[in-house]
C-alpha cells in the first residue's frame, strides 16, 4: 500500500472531462464507453496538472537558488556603491530631453514665421 492517498479529481476536473467525452462521443457508443473515456481524459488532465506543478516546484527551486547565488556574490564583492555620482549624472542628462524639446519648437515657430511672410 502506498504511503499517498489518492487524490480525487475536482468537480472542475471531472465536469471538464465529461463534457469532453460526449464532444467527442459516436452514435454507437455506449454509456459505458463514454464514462471510461471520461476517466481516460481525467487521468490525463491529472497527469498534465501533476507535471505543471513538477515544472512550477523546479522553477522556484532555480529561482531561489539563483537569488541566493546573487545574494552571495553581492556579499562577497566589497565594491562601494557612487551614489553620489550617479546623481550628477542623472541632473545632466535631464536638462538634453528639455533642451533638445525647446529646440525643436522654436525650429518650427521660425519655419512658420518664415513661410506665412512668404505666402
Amino acid at each position: 500500500m502506498s504511503k499517498y492517498k489518492k487524490q480525487q479529481p475536482s468537480a472542475e476536473t471531472i465536469e471538464a472531462a465529461e463534457k469532453i467525452a460526449r464532444a467527442t462521443q459516436k452514435p454507437n457508443q455506449t454509456k459505458e464507453q463514454t464514462r471510461l473515456i471520461a476517466q481516460g481524459i481525467q487521468k490525463g488532465i491529472a497527469e498534465y496538472k501533476k507535471q505543471q506543478k513538477g515544472k512550477a516546484h523546479e522553477l522556484g527551486k532555480l529561482k531561489k537558488q539563483f537569488v541566493q547565488k546573487i545574494n552571495t556574490q553581492n556579499q562577497q564583492s566589497n565594491i562601494p556603491l557612487e551614489i553620489d555620482n550617479k546623481k550628477e549624472t542623472d541632473c545632466k542628462i535631464q536638462w538634453l530631453p528639455w533642451g533638445l524639446l525647446i529646440i525643436s519648437w522654436l525650429s518650427i515657430a521660425v519655419f512658420v514665421a518664415l513661410n506665412n511672410n512668404v505666402i
